[in-house]
């Protein structure tokens, strides 16, 4: 319960003490926008059975009619609108209100978290709202400016080149040096500034050297292709004439492996 709360109703959207480096303009901005809400759109669902003047009611979620005496949810800054228990919870993420605390806006109830960002972006590094006129945007998310900085060196990438790992900015020399697969052909990493083609989970540079025929070197790129071992083929004639090849070498090194030395 405490998590889901925390969750849902996230501290630092309403307490400037859990927010310590912000600006004093920023927390006159989040001291203004946490009374407006509690002032305009905060409340908490009430359980009692239905009445009987709301006998036949159709829950507000679901659309199933609620009968007289069914367990239900109000929310007094709806008006007479009853939920199933199981119906209240938040528009966007679909979780049950804890508590039964809920915030409204235009008809609709959401948990805390998700009503604050329908007016202010939250920060993807520090999930504080984001007050300050500006902020960086990458990926379908914001942070402040402060905070878009390498998961692994913490280095700003304002203004920089970066990759994406695991929902988080990284620069291009820990990508590199941390994240980037070899290469199945030349074993060397795929770096950020290499175009990279993958099959069945392995990987490759795009380039011609790289990503063709195991046995005739052709190109692969954009071409259809079959795959025996890790290896990538052209055609199923190559990939029979590279079985036939490996045949014959492994041949040959077993005879001359059991070959009588000079010595003996």
């Amino acid at each position: 319960r405490t998590r889901a709360l925390l969750q849902q109703l996230p501290p630092q959207d309403c307490d400037e003490r859990y927010c310590p480096d912000l600006a004093e303009e920023e927390r006159r901005q989040l001291r203004a926008f946490s009374a407006r809400r509690r002032r305009e759109a905060l409340g908490q669902g009430l359980a009692c059975p239905v009445p009987g003047p709301c006998h036949g009611c159709p829950c507000k979620k679901c659309g199933r009619r609620l009968n007289k005496g069914d367990p239900g949810i109000s929310a007094s800054r709806l008006g007479d609108q009853f939920w199933h228990p199981s119906c209240f919870s938040c528009h966007f993420c679909h979780q049950p209100l804890v508590d039964l605390i809920y915030f409204q806006q235009d008809g609709r109830i959401y948990c805390g978290r998700h009503h604050a960002e329908l007016f202010r972006p939250r920060c993807a590094s520090c999930d504080q709202l984001i007050f300050m006129e500006e902020c960086i945007e990458a990926e379908g998310r914001r942070w402040h400016l402060e905070h878009f900085c390498c998961l692994e060196c913490d280095v700003p990438l304002r203004g920089q080149r970066y990759v994406m790992k695991s929902g988080r900015p990284c620069c291009c020399g820990c990508f590199e040096s941390l994240f980037a697969e070899p290469c199945q052909a030349c074993g060397d990493p795929i770096g950020a500034d290499s175009e990279e083609a993958t099959h069945q989970g392995l990987h490759w540079h795009a380039r011609a050297a790289c990503f063709c025929c195991s046995l005739c070197q052709k190109p692969l790129r954009g071409q259809p292709l079959t795959s025996r071992h890790g290896r990538l083929f052209c055609s199923e004639t190559c990939s029979l004439g590279w079985d036939a090849s490996s045949t014959t070498s492994d041949s040959s090194d077993s005879a001359f492996a059991s070959a009588p030395s000079p010595d003996s």
